[in-house]
């Protein structure tokens, strides 16, 4: 069953909510203005009376992830980019994708393009589905508009053979406006049409750059030739590609950052699995001591919210500890950093971390838990060996190893580096001042 005391390692911010069941199956995902206060609904009395679903969902929740969002609106933006993929089963609103509209361009003898709700089997290209019509709409209008669809709007079936009723074509309105290339009145050939439905197609591909090309020579041809109204569509079609393409490049590097955050997320839940923890580790802090031969002792702590370096609670510390001639004490110097880190969290009233790294093995895993025992607190620690990428974990005889592709592995591993690069980076900077002191 799921505690609401584990809701304490969500943050008070936008951001995306994944609730997983006890195979780590992603049951449902919903975005979030304030993370910790919307997932807490879920568990609050009465809840079930507002949704009859709740009840059912929250007795099957075993853990909750979480992706940070900088706006409502990006959050929305990600929520529905992680349902469309993963299809969770009590995301009705956003499951069925064959309700979205499609665009489609028929596999006709001359193609129409237009929406539709229903994808087919029957040759057609198909593009989507798109979660909003309007702004869809609205596109289709302006493409319309300036020229670059350019196809037949009627029903006619060309395939029947038949000949084409010259009453209709000297009355339809696209033909006469020029909105329609006529190939019922013969005035382009087939391999001109299907030149124009294959531009659109490239269009909705995201192939913009052969579009622009030949947009732009177009545009310097009739220039050329002093066809500046010519030219000047041109001009508008190729403005209208690359904010097109711009677009779509925004939506590319929004889909890679999903991707990005899920892996992060997974890599959290991996460790929270093979670690045994109580919840996911979203809070990790690591710290490392840097010295040579016991000069200019220093160490370092690196701050890691849901994967990410969260640099404004990194901390640098002067050792107090005095180590003796020629030689360091590793482990006391671990002990007194984790000491005067973790009496900031007890003072400060914030909540403790999910997990503590230490770079080392076991005695700096002994060390550190000397220091936890001494301020009375429990907070989950570990241990990370560098030749081997052994992990120490309290009370157990035999470190604990890893597949090498193990994205919490991976993770402890990210974390352990920075947390080095941190310490002798602060180390050198000390050592190289007082050489300059020296030097003077």
């Amino acid at each position: 069953m799921f505690k609401t005391r584990d809701l304490n390692h969500l943050p008070s911010r936008p951001g995306v909510y994944l609730m997983r069941d006890s195979a780590a199956n992603i049951l449902y995902i919903g975005k979030a203005k304030d993370l910790r206060k919307r997932v807490g609904q879920y568990f609050m009395k009465g809840a079930g009376s507002r949704d009859a679903k709740i009840p059912n969902l929250t007795a099957l929740i075993r853990q909750i992830d979480y992706i940070a969002a900088a706006s409502e609106r990006e959050a929305l933006v990600i929520e529905r980019e992680l349902i469309r993929q993963y299809q969770p089963f009590f995301n009705v609103l956003w499951k069925d994708a064959k309700s979205y509209p499609y665009i489609k361009i028929t596999a006709e003898y001359f193609p129409r393009v237009f929406f539709t709700r229903k994808k087919l089997g029957d040759g057609a290209l198909y593009f989507g589905p798109y979660p909003k019509v309007e702004p869809l709409s609205k596109l289709l209008h302006y493409l319309w508009r300036i020229g670059f669809i350019n196809l037949r709007r009627c029903r006619w079936d060309f395939s029947r053979g038949r000949p084409l009723d010259p009453k209709k074509i000297s009355a339809c309105l696209y033909f006469h406006t020029g909105q329609c290339p006529a190939p019922c009145a013969g005035k382009i050939s087939l391999s001109g049409y299907r030149r124009l439905a294959d531009r659109i197609a490239n269009f909705f591909k995201g192939d913009f750059a052969k579009l622009l090309k030949e947009f732009k020579t177009g545009m310097a041809a009739s220039s050329k030739a002093m066809d500046y109204e010519k030219a000047a569509s041109y001009r508008d079609l190729a403005a209208a590609i690359e904010h097109m393409a711009e677009r779509v490049r925004i939506s590319e590097f929004k889909a890679d950052l999903v991707a990005r955050e899920t892996s992060k997320t997974g890599a959290v839940t991996a460790l929270m699995n093979e670690l045994g923890l109580p919840r996911p580790p979203a809070h990790i802090e690591a710290f490392d001591t840097s010295s040579i031969h016991g000069e200019h002792a220093v160490a370092a702590s690196v701050c890691f919210i849901n994967a990410q370096k969260d640099p404004a609670h990194y901390r640098r510390y002067k050792m107090l500890f005095k180590n003796a001639p020629g030689g360091s004490n590793d482990f006391e110097m671990i002990k007194e950093t984790l000491k005067r880190r973790l009496s900031h969290f007890v003072k400060s009233g914030e909540p403790l971390p999910d997990l503590l790294l230490i770079d080392g093995g076991k005695g700096q895993l002994a060390s550190a838990m000397s220091a936890i025992r001494e301020l009375k607190l429990k907070v989950p620690v570990i241990a990370l060996a560098k030749r081997l990428e052994e992990i120490y974990v309290p009370f157990k005889p035999h470190p604990l190893t890893l597949a090498r592709d193990n994205p919490g592995l991976l993770l402890l591993e990210a974390i352990r580096n920075e947390v080095h690069r941190f310490a002798v980076t602060y180390h050198r900077k000390l050592r190289d001042k007082d050489t300059l002191k020296y030097e003077e």
